[in-house]
Formats: C-alpha cells, sequence, structure tokens
C-alpha cells in the first residue's frame, strides 16, 4: 500500500472577480514508504497548494488525501514541514530551536536536550547548540530548521522550496546533506522546487505539474543510483534535465500567457 494518496483531488479558493478561482484540479498521486518524490512545475500552478493540502493546513474542495490508508483532516505530528524561510525563534539557541517541537510534545526536559543535540549533530552542526539564529549563516539556519522538524521523529518530511534563498554553493552542499540525512532516516520526503537540476540531484521520482489549474502531468523516474564521481556532469544527469525540461517548457509558457491575461483583464 503507498504511504501517500491523492485521490481526484481538486482546490478552489474565493476570487472576488471570478468567485472562484481553482489551484488544483484532479490531481491523482501514489507515493510510497521511504520514498524521495520531489514536485516541480510553473510558477502558480499550485505546488505548494498541493503541500498545504497534505500539511492537513487546508482541505480539498474535491477529492481526498490519504496518509497510511487513512484521511488527512488537519495537522499531525505524522508530518514535519520545512518551508523556504527558517522560522526560527531568534531568542532561542539552535538547540532550543530544536527542542521547541519536542517541548509541544511532552517529552521530557533531559530527553528533550539529548534529542536535539542528537539531530543537530545528524544535520552537521554539533559544536554550534548555543548559538542564536543571528550567529549562524543562512545554510546553518536551514539545517536547524530541518533538525527541528526531524526531531520529534515524524514519518514524513515536506520541504517548500526550503534551498531557494540560499546561494549556489551553500544550496548545492545542503543538497547533498539532504540526501545523506533522507538515506540515515529512511524518511518520506515530498519535496517542491522550481530548480530542474535540484529535482533530478535530490528525487527517486519528479512529479512535473501542468500550469494553473495544475494537474500532474508525468511522473519520471530518476536512477542515478550507484554513480561514481559528480553525478551532476554524467551523461544521464544530463538525459534527465533535458526531458523534465521538455514537460515543462509548454507549461511555463502557459504560465507566463496567464499572467500577461490577468494583467491586462
Amino acid at each position: 500500500m503507498a504511504k501517500i494518496v491523492f485521490e481526484g483531488v481538486r482546490k478552489t479558493f474565493p476570487h472576488k472577480d471570478r468567485g472562484a478561482f481553482t489551484a488544483l484540479d484532479g490531481v491523482d498521486l501514489e507515493i510510497g514508504s521511504g520514498e524521495f518524490l520531489v514536485v516541480v512545475g510553473p510558477s502558480g500552478c499550485g505546488k505548494s497548494t498541493l503541500l498545504d493540502l497534505l500539511g492537513g493546513l487546508t482541505r480539498p474542495t474535491e477529492g481526498r488525501i490519504l496518509l497510511d490508508g487513512d484521511p488527512v483532516t488537519g495537522p499531525g505530528l505524522d508530518r514535519g514541514t520545512v518551508f523556504q524561510q527558517y522560522a526560527l525563534l531568534p531568542w532561542r539557541t539552535a538547540q532550543g530551536n530544536v527542542e521547541f517541537g519536542l517541548e509541544a510534545t511532552g517529552v521530557p526536559r533531559r530527553r528533550r536536550a539529548a534529542r536535539a543535540r542528537e539531530f543537530l549533530e545528524l544535520v552537521g552542526l554539533a559544536g554550534f547548540e548555543d548559538r542564536h539564529p543571528h550567529e549562524l549563516s543562512g545554510g546553518m539556519r536551514q539545517r536547524v530548521a530541518i533538525a527541528r522538524a526531524l526531531a520529534y521523529d515524524p514519518d514524513v518530511l515536506l520541504m517548500d522550496e526550503p534551498f531557494a534563498a540560499l546561494d549556489a554553493q551553500t544550496r548545492e552542499a545542503l543538497q547533498g546533506e539532504l540526501r545523506r540525512i533522507w538515506e540515515t532516516t529512511g524518511k518520506t520526503v515530498v519535496f517542491i522546487t522550481h530548480g530542474i537540476e535540484e529535482a533530478v540531484y535530490l528525487g527517486q521520482r519528479v512529479a512535473v505539474m501542468t500550469s494553473r489549474p495544475g494537474r500532474i502531468k508525468e511522473v519520471v523516474p530518476v536512477a542515478l543510483d550507484g554513480h561514481t564521481g559528480d553525478v551532476r556532469s554524467s551523461p544521464e544527469f544530463a538525459r534527465y534535465r533535458h526531458e523534465i525540461w521538455d514537460l515543462l517548457h509548454d507549461e511555463v509558457a502557459r504560465a507566463q500567457q496567464l499572467e500577461k491575461e490577468a494583467v491586462t483583464a
């Protein structure tokens, strides 16, 4: 049985001029347990809405989302979320930020502290436990956010363009760290990105979405396991990148046309 199932999911929002705005329409998708699935699509296609629905932050207008066979009806500790913005508490240290979610679940203080240190070490921040967010680089802050999401041991990790605000070198370094963390923990990961190269590097499968209203156009399996050296410069990597761009090209053009029509309407 699949870990996550989207069945005919449709999501509309009220619109002051047109009555309703359809963000997603007829999304069908299955995600396996322990899988790393990346979702790509043009701007405004509903990628973040898809993640909000899976996180239980909003409900489908039609259809349903199943997690381990049960309908998603709201947020839960079985899902952890990492956003583009770190959302760290500035008055807390790195360890205090990781402990924050554990406090809400009633984990005893001593165990809480040990678990926070364990996950800070997992993301490569051993020795930085007592630093406040302003004392950390952007990449280190995002590592703290990942540690915080993992610390209370959710089954599923939801990531909404978590590396988009980082410089290229830091982004590539954290992509490698995330792959290592995923291989270590075996979590099911759903990762949203605009970057085709990021999608190919991280994903076991890449779900390509259409322009608005968002649907799943195609799911591309990516098989780069066992490749030695710099995988990003391999012929296989280039082939997957080209395949996904071919799927996206028309959707990006259509999304840009929709934006022009909305401006002139």
